[in-house]
């Protein structure tokens, strides 16, 4: 076992968060405060990915179960309609700079089009197989689409083609790009394992293996910090990693079944959204990732967008007994 497979495992043995009772007695604070819940409409089964037109205040939800995108007016609080006829939504990206809202398809591995203020068809990129999560380098105008059975398809967005594959070994899943280097950050959980991908070279240049704990979806990457922070479901646990080389800082536990995890940059927090029904809010500031509240929600909902551009935590709930499927609108507080 190397190395760094021995740190992690003493480190999620012997760190764990303090539990909810410690974190009342230090005076919980709300940390988010429910402002609308938005009805999307008919909607059934999962609901993947979101992403947002920041000018035009739109939110597009993945809406993979019933096979379309929703767009969102967030300041109408409001559907306007659905993008029909895909396959398996998964992934969605809008860039700015070229107007064209991407949506990675699960079902047919392709990356459909969606040009102006109307969002109209403008064509697809057609990947293979189960194109999945998107990230955007708005630097070098591209795209970064995970698919396939292990990598990553580098797509021109001036172009609106595919120019290169980054090879990875397994699916990967949630990944993040270092803004202020070259790095790409990608969890493989199937390898478990996070590699590391000159995203300039187009190779990996690093593995780091994940020994103690398994299921690495979810991550988000703290670039004040130097830190990439992973959501675990088995156990789990946050791991806490330095980007630089891979070793473990912390792993608090966390709420069970995470799919989405960000960082809130301006409050020193980390905001988890977990199956299990509820949002853990961490303190990050002091190194040690203590929960500071723990926020009830459905089960089910765990896919979630924080956007610090507008300070709102946007959470997809799921239609379940009871409850109509909805996004929640959060104001992060104070």
């Amino acid at each position: 076992m190397s190395i760094l497979g021995k740190a992690i495992i003493a480190a999620l043995a012997g760190v764990a968060c303090l539990s909810g009772a410690q974190g009342a007695e230090r005076g919980e604070t709300a940390a988010l405060r429910l402002e609308a819940k938005i009805p999307p409409g008919n909607v059934s089964g999962r609901i993947d990915h979101m992403a947002v037109d920041l000018a035009r205040r739109r939110l597009f939800v993945a809406e993979l179960g019933a096979g379309h995108v929703g767009i969102v007016d967030l300041d109408a609080r409001r559907v306007l309609r659905n993008l029909t006829g895909l396959k398996e939504p998964q992934g969605v990206a809008f860039v700015p700079a070229v107007n064209t809202l991407y949506v990675a398809n699960g079902g047919d591995g392709s990356v459909r089009l969606y040009r102006g203020p109307d969002y109209v068809a403008a064509g697809q990129i057609d990947l293979g197989d189960d194109a999945d999560n998107i990230r955007v380098d708005g630097g070098s105008n591209r795209l970064f689409v995970g698919y396939g059975n292990g990598g990553l398809a580098v797509i021109d967005s001036t172009q609106s083609r595919k120019i290169a594959d980054i090879p990875l070994g397994a699916h990967p899943e949630g990944f993040q790009l270092d803004p202020n280097g070259k790095e790409i950050f990608v969890n493989l959980p199937r390898a478990r394992a996070i590699a590391v991908v000159d995203r300039v070279s187009g190779r990996q240049t690093a593995k780091w293996p994940m020994a103690a704990a398994r299921e690495n979806f979810p991550m988000a990457f703290d670039q004040t910090a130097r830190r990439v922070v992973v959501a675990f479901r088995s156990p789990a646990k946050l791991g806490v990693f330095s980007s630089e080389d891979g070793a473990l800082m912390t792993s608090p536990d966390i709420c069970g079944d995470a799919d989405d995890v960000f960082i809130d940059g301006k409050r020193g927090r980390v905001y988890i959204s977990c199956g299990e029904g509820v949002v853990d809010v961490l303190d990050s500031e002091q190194n040690g990732y203590r929960r500071i509240t723990r926020i009830p929600t459905l089960a089910g909902a765990r896919t979630s967008l924080f956007v610090p551009e507008i300070d709102r935590f946007l959470l997809a709930a799921r239609a379940s007994s009871g409850e109509p499927a909805a996004i929640w609108m959060y104001r992060p507080e104070p």
